[in-house]
């Protein structure tokens, strides 16, 4: 028996196996695979007799199997020499299982949307009521669970900016940059937060490591031009504005800037 065959004859003897684990489209596979390596291969009369008795086996554990019976209702039918018609039911059993496979996760990816939702809403009612340790509560279970979803996390600092927390927007993004250190619009939110901290010595810093990222984001010079316009720094302001206005020369806020500034430094 040729290396091919013999790898084929392994493929079969491993279906029952996989079936018990329930792992059925494995086991599908092994099949379908099987009786690629068969098709292919000529084969001599005892080889036939042996893979036909085989193929009978296996098509018989998988119709005895129900809980792969509930995916695959129809009976399998197998006769020695129809092998050709075996693969074609493996080819459209792999599908259904596939499309199974697409479902199930589709539906998990739902029911997890659904409970972040669930969560933030629940974070966001005691945010309303300034009830501020409860909703961190909330919110740091809900990080925790789903630590390498920057979005999430940037949600959820939203949420405090919006109600004023400025120090807690500020920890929740400095995690989600955390796991995305790259990630510009964290820069320019931190930055927001920290200049509506007043901690401008810092702000500067985080806009400055992300402009080593990108330089030509005209939302960073612009947000550095509100941080120096905070501190009357009109001769910056104009430079970040001027910056912005080069990157996107139709940033309607940034001409604002810029002539704002120009009117501050007597222009």
């Amino acid at each position: 028996m040729s290396a091919e065959l013999t790898k084929a004859r392994s493929k079969l003897a491993g279906v029952a196996a996989l079936l018990k684990q329930n792992k059925h489209m494995a086991a599908v596979q092994a099949v379908h695979d099987g009786l690629i390596l068969i098709l292919k291969s000529p084969l001599m009369k005892n080889e036939n007799e042996e893979f036909a008795r085989q193929l009978s086996d296996v098509v018989y554990t998988m119709n005895a199997d129900q809980n792969l019976r509930k995916h695959y209702p129809l009976v399998i039918k197998y006769e020695p020499g129809a092998e050709k018609a075996l693969f074609e039911v493996m080819q459209e059993l792999l599908k259904v299982l596939q499309n199974a496979v697409t479902e199930e996760v589709q539906g998990d990816a739902a029911l997890i949307e659904r409970q972040k939702r669930e969560s933030l809403d629940k974070g966001q009612a005691h945010l309303d009521r300034q009830e501020f340790d409860e909703a961190r509560k909330v919110f740091d279970k809900l990080v925790r669970e789903f630590k390498n979803d920057t979005s999430l996390a940037a949600d959820i600092a939203d949420r405090f900016l919006k109600a004023e927390r400025f120090q807690d927007a500020y920890e929740y993004l400095e995690e989600a940059l955390r796991h995305e250190p790259n990630a510009i619009y964290l820069y320019n939110r931190i930055g927001i937060v920290l200049r509506k901290m007043k901690d401008f010595e810092t702000a500067e810093k985080y806009y400055f490591k992300a402009l080593e990222i990108s330089k030509d984001d005209e939302f960073l010079h612009f947000n550095m031009g509100r941080l120096y316009a905070d501190q009357g720094q009109w001769k910056k302001v104009l430079q970040s504005a001027e910056r912005a206005l080069k990157i996107n020369p139709s940033f309607a806020e940034a001409e604002k800037m810029r002539s704002f500034a120009e009117k501050k430094l007597g222009g």
